[in-house]
C-alpha cells in the first residue's frame, strides 16, 4: 500500500470521527479522488475493523468499546430519525413504556412529546432530563451508578427496580446484531439492564439502524426472537430480512 493511500485512509478515519458516517461520493469530493479509490480505502479500513461498510458509504466502528456519545449520535443520523418516527407511531397513548439508554432510543423518546397518559421508565438520566417537561408523560428512573459518558444508569439496584414492572412496551437498542440473531453490547453492566427490560415487557421493539447487522460486540443481551418488532432503515440487508422472517420477528422498514 502506498504512502498516499495510508495518509488518505488516516484522514478518512479522522473525518468519520467527526461526522460518524459518510457517503463514498462525499469522501471522493472531500479528498479530490475517484469513488473507486475511496471504495478501496473503505474496504481496506473495514478489513482491519476500523469502519463498517454499508451500501454507498461507511460508518465509524468502535473497536472493543463504544465511541463517544456525540460521535454515535452522528452515525446514521437520518436513518435514526426515520426509525424514531416509526417506533413512536407504534406506541399508543395511556400505556407504560421502558426506554433503554441509547442514541436511537433517545430519538424515539423525543418523538413522544404529543403522547398523553404515558408512564415512561428509563435507565438514562440524560434521556429523563430531555423528556421530563413533556406534559403527557410521567418519567421514572431507577437508582444505580451513572455512566459519565452518556448518563446511562446500571447496577443491581437498576435491575431490581426494573423487575418491579410489567410494562406494555419496551424500546431497546443494541450495539450489534449478529448474523445468527444474537443481540450484542459492549458493557456487561448495561447488558444486564437490557436483559431485565426485555424480560419484563409485553411487547419489545428493537430500534436499530442497518449498519448494526453483522457487527461484533463481546456481550450478549438476548436473541432476536425475544423481540416482537425490529424497526430499521431502508438499507436493511436481505440477510436481516430473512433472519426476521425465520425467527418470527415483525420487520418494519422506516421510510
Amino acid at each position: 500500500m502506498g504512502r498516499n493511500s495510508k495518509a488518505r485512509q488516516a484522514a478518512i478515519l479522522k473525518h468519520l470521527q467527526t461526522s460518524g458516517r459518510a457517503a463514498v461520493d462525499e469522501l471522493a469530493d472531500a479528498f479530490e479522488t475517484t469513488p473507486q479509490t475511496i471504495r478501496k480505502d473503505l474496504n481496506a479500513l473495514a478489513t482491519v475493523n476500523q469502519v463498517i461498510r454499508f451500501h454507498g458509504g461507511a460508518a465509524l466502528i468502535a473497536g472493543t468499546e463504544y465511541a463517544g456519545f456525540s460521535v454515535r449520535v452522528e452515525i446514521a443520523r437520518e436513518e435514526k430519525e426515520s426509525i424514531a418516527a416509526a417506533v413512536a407511531a407504534k406506541i399508543p397513548n395511556n400505556t407504560t413504556v421502558f426506554i433503554n439508554s441509547g442514541t436511537t432510543t433517545a430519538k424515539v423518546a423525543m418523538r413522544l412529546s404529543h403522547h398523553v397518559g404515558l408512564k415512561v421508565v428509563t435507565d438514562s438520566v440524560f434521556l429523563a432530563n430531555e423528556i421530563r417537561s413533556f406534559p403527557g408523560l410521567e418519567v421514572m428512573v431507577p437508582g444505580g451508578v451513572v455512566r459519565k459518558a452518556d448518563g446511562a444508569i446500571f447496577g443491581q439496584e437498576t435491575v431490581d427496580f426494573i423487575r418491579q414492572f410489567r410494562v406494555d412496551f419496551a424500546v431497546i437498542g443494541a450495539a450489534a446484531i449478529a448474523t445468527d440473531g444474537a443481540l450484542l453490547d459492549y458493557d456487561l453492566r448495561e447488558a444486564s439492564v437490557a436483559r431485565a427490560i426485555i424480560q419484563n415487557s409485553r411487547n419489545v421493539i428493537l430500534s436499530a439502524d442497518s449498519t448494526k447487522f453483522g457487527r461484533a460486540a463481546p456481550v450478549c443481551i438476548g436473541q432476536i426472537e425475544q423481540v416482537d418488532t425490529l424497526v430499521t432503515d431502508k438499507s436493511c440487508p436481505a440477510e436481516l430480512r430473512a433472519l426476521c422472517a425465520h425467527k418470527g420477528v415483525d420487520l418494519l422498514v422506516a421510510a
